[in-house]
């Protein structure tokens, strides 16, 4: 287990260690019942004092993540973690565990691809509403003309038909580029990654909205990045506490997702989108903008990206088509300029020497047909469909402590349960019942914040969407009821 410790950092050491650990358990980096070194062995391997590393184990011992026997050791204790997930330890590989691994975190892939029945967890679209069956007959048509695509390599700033077509979206949605500053990518995420892997190292600054996209986190506190958070309110980061954080620290990358941010939805103002780039201008930084699904307005369009205002190349703009296309494809562009582009070219060498040919070929009929509008204006619809239902149940079925935030696009909505509720613990419940959801410890980046949870309406069909948040809602009402009950029992 790697623990880095920035000792210039304004978290204290003693939270750093806790997050370290805690972050590696629920990241199921470490196994149940594995045993934690002693409090003078980390002590000594950190170069920190023993009451520093007694403070952080007591506090992940009080809140049930690790147990003390004495005499014998600490040991890891996930009976508040997803029992379900347990696997059994093979002897033969015990000698695993002693080589040394430099992952602080990686929470979002346990959420993404779950054996429950109605999952409600990631932020995927039904397959039943993408064009799957063009998809298929455009590569059947593809490989009939022209075999040899499966046996070439394409370009590694990716195919310049597609980087074109790609540059005719943007378009559509107001932002200017050319071919020669878009850089084809697998997804986004790997986007994310390039970024990092270019200009992130240990100690570096990196400013994140709280909540945020829990992908994102696990790939910048994998460079061992100082981050720092900043609240979202209705209108997405809050600028004035940035400003702060920025006149103080000097961050090198402030990332957001400002259109239908994720995990809550909220969309931030041109205004708004104008002051963060004064501030990076100020400040020297460069702005991530993560886009993915601006395309799915439910009432009208959002405001035009932040890239689009962009002057002076201080923003990175990211938009994947694996959400309203093909996720199976795994296509993503990063748009750039300057110097910033060029060592992201060399990254992505570095990386894979570029994305599949095959893929990035097959999607270019569709995006640049009009087919391509007329499913977006489908998928809208339906996706509208679906969240308004869930947005009826919450109405009718939820605790009158849950409150929520109404997303006019995207495609989860975020929900604020007692401060006293953990929703680890409530995903548990929903899990006996083949339902999953995002517990919001995941979306946080230092100080997590247990009463949340995301629901994704955006997978599941009507009946399954019904069912799984009335389940869910009864889980809610049953957690609050048994605290009431609790506190009004006058043995306590």
């Amino acid at each position: 287990m790697h623990i880095e410790i920035q000792r210039n950092a304004d978290i204290s050491i003693t939270k750093q260690i806790y997050h370290s650990i805690l972050d590696h358990i629920r990241s199921n980096l470490l196994e149940e019942n594995l045993q934690l070194p002693s409090v003078r062995e980390l002590s000594k391997q950190l170069g920190v004092s023993l009451v520093t590393v007694v403070k952080a184990y007591q506090k992940l011992e009080q809140e049930g993540f690790i147990t003390s026997v004495q005499g014998k050791g600490t040991f890891i204790r996930k009976t508040k973690m997803e029992e379900t997930e347990r696997k059994e330890r093979t002897s033969s590989y015990d000698w695993q565990l002693s080589v040394q691994d430099y992952l602080p975190r990686s929470q979002f892939a346990r959420f993404h691809q779950v054996p429950e029945k109605i999952h409600l967890s990631s932020s995927m679209i039904d397959p039943g509403l993408l064009p799957n069956r063009y998809l298929e007959q455009e590569i059947h048509r593809m490989l009939s003309e022209n075999p040899k695509v499966l046996s070439q390599y394409g370009e590694i700033q990716g195919d310049k038909a597609l980087r074109q077509a790609m540059v005719e979206y943007l378009q559509r949605m107001d932002l200017t580029t050319s071919p020669d500053n878009i850089l084809v990518t697998s997804g986004s995420q790997q986007g994310i990654d390039l970024i990092a892997r270019t200009f992130v190292g240990p100690g570096d600054v990196v400013v994140m909205e709280a909540p945020t996209y829990p992908g994102a986190i696990d790939v910048f506190r994998g460079r061992s990045a100082t981050i720092l958070t900043v609240p979202v309110d209705s209108d997405g980061m809050r600028v004035d506490l940035l400003q702060n954080l920025c006149d103080k620290y000097k961050p090198k990358i402030i990332y957001t997702v400002p259109t239908f941010h994720n995990p809550t939805g909220a969309i931030m103002p041109t205004k708004r989108r104008r002051q963060i780039l004064e501030i990076a201008k100020n400040t020297q930084c460069i702005v991530i903008e993560d886009d993915p699904c601006s395309e799915i307005y439910f009432e009208r369009k959002p405001p035009a990206s932040m890239k689009s205002l962009d002057k002076d190349g201080h923003v990175i703009y990211l938009k994947g088509l694996s959400k309203v296309l093909a996720p199976g494809c795994r296509i993503g562009i990063l748009a750039a300029s300057g110097s910033i582009f060029k060592r992201l070219l060399a990254a992505k060498a570095n990386t894979d020497l570029g994305s599949p040919l095959l893929t990035q070929k097959a999607i270019i009929p569709f995006i640049t047909s009009k087919r391509m509008i007329d499913h977006l204006k489908k998928l809208r619809t339906a996706l509208k469909i679906r969240r308004d239902l869930v947005l009826e149940i919450l109405s009718q079925h939820s605790p009158e402590e849950v409150s929520w935030f109404i997303p006019k696009g995207g495609l989860n909505v975020w929900l604020t349960l007692p401060s006293w509720l953990n929703t680890d613990h409530l995903l548990l419940e929903a899990k006996k019942e083949q339902i999953t959801f995002l517990p919001g410890s995941a979306c946080y980046p230092t100080d997590q914040e247990n009463h949340h949870l995301r629901i994704s309406f955006s997978y599941m069909n009507e009946q399954q969407l019904e069912q799984g948040v009335k389940t869910i809602c009864n889980i809610l009402q049953l957690a609050i009821d048994s605290k009431i009950k609790q506190d009004s029992s006058p043995y306590f």
